[in-house]
């Protein structure tokens, strides 16, 4: 237990000073006790004699007063409270296939607004960040509480080049280690930098997910399977969603005629290893569905807070119970 206030604390030295003063008043009354004990003048008004009773009303005053001035000084405790709470990832491919209008009006589009309604159901407590990936991948929004400005990242979007999986889950991973306050991450090496990868970092970070949105085939390095072994070894989930068909289509978009085909096998094999999900959607409903269907984390946090209230109102308790005693039984106030 800590305190706000522990200045306050100081006010609970008064209470050895009362309990002189109170073994004081005993003696003096043991002594007046004496002198008079022949009159048998020493009861109370019920006409029984005063026995330790007495001291029951005083040592309750003194127990109130003692919690009344803890209660001062804003005592404060460490409780584990469970509630949703982690950082989940959006990360969209912006390869130019997902300019196509199959999934109307747009499938980047329907993804956008998918996202959008995503993010507006999300409790404070969790942290939404954008990562966006064609040939390379790069952070668009940190994880944030700011549902403005998650909105505001997700609406910059717009369709580029290539696909790289493994780039959308690293930069995705990099956000997450960052927001944790991370100092170091995994990354894979160039296939021609002739360096092993270098080790993974301790720590885990089990409240955190990644949302992998994708409508092509991965045909960038570096390896999607070797990122999603990263993201499952620091115990992040990657949930991918397929946008388009296994078997390939091809698209015209702003006047080039683009073949797309969609790897689902990879997909699955991402979600298998990082224990989460592979969803492929066919329409902007589907979509939406998707998100509804994403597994938030229950997790357990202990927080700090103020049990003032708590002091103060069993102080009262005890002291009126002790006030209502002495009543009861001497017809006065301690």
């Amino acid at each position: 237990m800590s305190f706000i206030w522990p200045i306050a604390l100081f006010s609970l030295l008064l209470i050895p000073l009362l309990v002189v003063y109170y073994l004081s008043l005993q003696r003096r009354r043991a002594r007046v006790r004496a002198q008079y004990a022949s009159l048998d003048l020493v009861q109370n008004t019920s006409g029984r004699r005063i026995g330790a009773s007495r001291h029951v009303p005083p040592i309750l005053l003194l127990t109130g007063l003692s919690m009344l001035m803890l209660a001062s000084a804003r005592p404060q405790t460490q409780v584990a409270l469970p509630r949703i709470e982690g950082t989940v990832i959006l990360a969209f491919d912006v390869s130019g296939s997902m300019a196509a209008n199959d999934i109307q009006p747009t499938r980047m589009d329907a993804a956008k607004a998918a996202a959008r309604a995503f993010v507006q159901e999300q409790p404070a407590t969790v942290q939404v960040g954008i990562v966006a990936f064609s040939d390379s991948g790069f952070s668009v929004q940190p994880p944030t509480d700011d549902k403005d400005e998650v909105l505001a990242s997700i609406n910059r979007l717009s369709p580029q080049r290539g696909t790289s999986l493994a780039n959308g889950m690293l930069v995705s991973l990099k956000a997450i280690a960052t927001n944790s306050q991370a100092t170091h991450f995994y990354s894979v090496p160039t296939p021609n930098a002739g360096k092993p990868a270098p080790a993974l970092p301790a720590g885990k970070y089990d409240s955190s997910v990644i949302v992998l949105l994708t409508d092509g085939e991965n045909n960038e390095q570096p390896d999607p399977l070797a990122a999603a072994q990263s993201a499952a070894d620091h115990g992040v989930r990657v949930y991918t969603v397929g946008l388009g068909s296994p078997a390939g289509t091809t698209l015209h978009v702003n006047g080039f005629t683009v073949h797309t085909q969609l790897d689902e096998a990879t997909l699955q094999q991402i979600a298998k290893i990082t224990g989460a999900t592979y969803y492929n959607a066919t329409s902007a409903q589907e979509l939406s569905k998707i998100y509804d269907n994403l597994d938030p984390q229950l997790v357990v946090k202990p927080e700090k807070i103020e049990v003032t209230s708590i002091f103060a109102g069993a102080s009262a308790a005890v002291l009126l119970i002790g006030g209502l005693l002495s009543l009861f039984w001497f017809s006065r106030l301690p």
